[in-house]
């Protein structure tokens, strides 16, 4: 098995997110993101069909180029590229500190525009209604009780109506949605020989990828799986990145359910089949690393400073913050000599505190080997993070390798 998460760090849209001031149109967030980066919004919509059903759709706010008229250019247009948000820092000529900080709850209001534009846009006064009154008074005289205020007067009407037109849908059938901010600057390769992947979200989608990509390789052959006496899985979860305790966290009862459930088919009145299965198992936690950082050299152990484009890390910590054990090593270092794959390892300093994955939590919840290792990464919860071209294809080898080889591997390494 090969476990991922898919989240990162990012702003979420609060339920009640109208807000405006100085003359600004702004949306209020949830923690956290970026600053001063060109951020639009994505997420998932509940709306209301034309039988009285509520189904989900996606959203992803990609206003495309566009030639717009410009007052001060003397040509008759420019390209445009649209954009719907940004979260402007404060000059450092009205704020000087030593180090960057700003209040959660003030300071993190993106801008979405100008009160002024909006209205020239519409024509219609903000001011028309009192926003102190209550949901019960905002209701006309026959219309149907409604618990909540609709969507457009809990969020900018405009910013509905931007999502409405995504979807296809008129602003009115929206009855709710989560929307996150990101970073609409496209991930790139960069570096003097294209050595570097710019771009947002690399944890851990970059895991994400090497294990999904690995798992449909693995399986190319017509023959791939005629001697195999194991069940390949990839198992991607939500909500890492906040502790994991969801429904769809690893945390939860997801992957021992999917388990317990493959193990009932051909297991015939076999009461142990699942205890027997998670005895013999083995579960790579994925989730991308640490490169050592030039600028700070000094934060790493002198002899434990992985590199990026050279090859997937593997991360120990004596206090179980990471599930690797000497046998796990083995085994990967094994699936990893069958692939010529480069390996790297990676401990903390002492006088340093060290990160978690879901490793050890599904490790303590199954009972089940476990290792933890990833591709080496700078800038890791920035909303624009650094990784090696080449370790994306070390990482897909190396689960390849895992993959193909598991079966032939594990009976070879005894542990009494």
């Amino acid at each position: 098995m090969i476990g991922a998460h898919t989240d990162s760090p990012v702003l979420r849209v609060k339920p009640v997110s109208k807000k405006q001031a100085e003359g600004f149109i702004q949306v209020g967030v949830e923690t956290y993101g970026g600053f001063d980066r060109d951020l639009s919004i994505a997420g998932r919509v509940m709306v209301k069909t034309e039988k009285g059903e509520y189904v989900h759709k996606l959203v992803k706010i990609d206003k495309p180029s566009r030639k717009a008229f410009l007052p001060w250019s003397s040509a008759s247009s420019m390209l445009i590229k649209s954009l719907v948000l940004r979260i402007p820092t404060l000059a450092i000529h009205l704020d000087r500190q030593e180090t960057f900080a700003f209040n959660k709850e003030t300071q993190l209001f993106p801008i979405a525009g100008m009160v002024a534009a909006e209205l020239n846009r519409t024509k219609e006064s903000t001011e028309s209604k009192d926003p102190g009154e209550s949901a019960s008074s905002d209701q006309k005289s026959g219309d149907p009780f409604s618990p909540l205020k609709a969507s457009s007067e809990r969020h900018h009407p405009y910013l509905v109506e931007l999502i409405a037109n995504d979807i296809g849908v008129e602003s009115s059938a929206i009855a709710d949605f989560e929307m996150v901010l990101y970073d609409t600057q496209k991930a790139c390769i960069g570096g003097l020989n294209e050595e570097f992947i710019f771009s947002a979200r690399l944890d851990n989608l970059g895991m994400s990828y090497c294990s999904t990509a690995a798992l449909i390789n693995s399986l190319s052959s017509p023959s791939a799986l005629d001697q195999e006496r194991c069940i390949r899985l990839i198992s991607l979860f939500d909500h890492e990145e906040i502790g994991s305790q969801t429904a769809q966290g690893a945390d939860s009862n997801l992957l021992p359910a999917v388990i317990r459930r493959l193990c009932s088919i051909g297991s015939g009145d076999k009461q142990t089949a699942y205890e027997q299965t998670l005895a013999t198992s083995f579960l790579v936690s994925a989730d991308m690393a640490h490169s050592v950082n030039p600028n700070y050299a000094g934060k790493y152990e002198n002899d434990h400073k992985p590199e990026m484009n050279k090859g997937t890390v593997i991360k120990i910590n004596a206090n179980a913050r990471y599930a690797t054990n000497a046998p796990g090593i083995v085994l990967i270092e094994e699936a990893a000599r069958r692939r010529k794959v480069p390996l790297q390892l990676f401990v903390v300093r002492n006088d340093s505190s060290c990160g978690s994955t879901i490793g050890p939590m599904l490790a303590a919840a199954l009972g089940t080997r476990t290792l933890d290792l990833g591709n080496p990464q700078l800038s890791m919860h920035s909303i624009r993070e650094t990784g090696g071209v080449y370790d994306v294809d070390y990482g897909i080898r190396l689960f390849e390798g895992f993959f193909g080889h598991f079966s032939e591997l594990e009976g070879k390494i005894l542990v009494d």
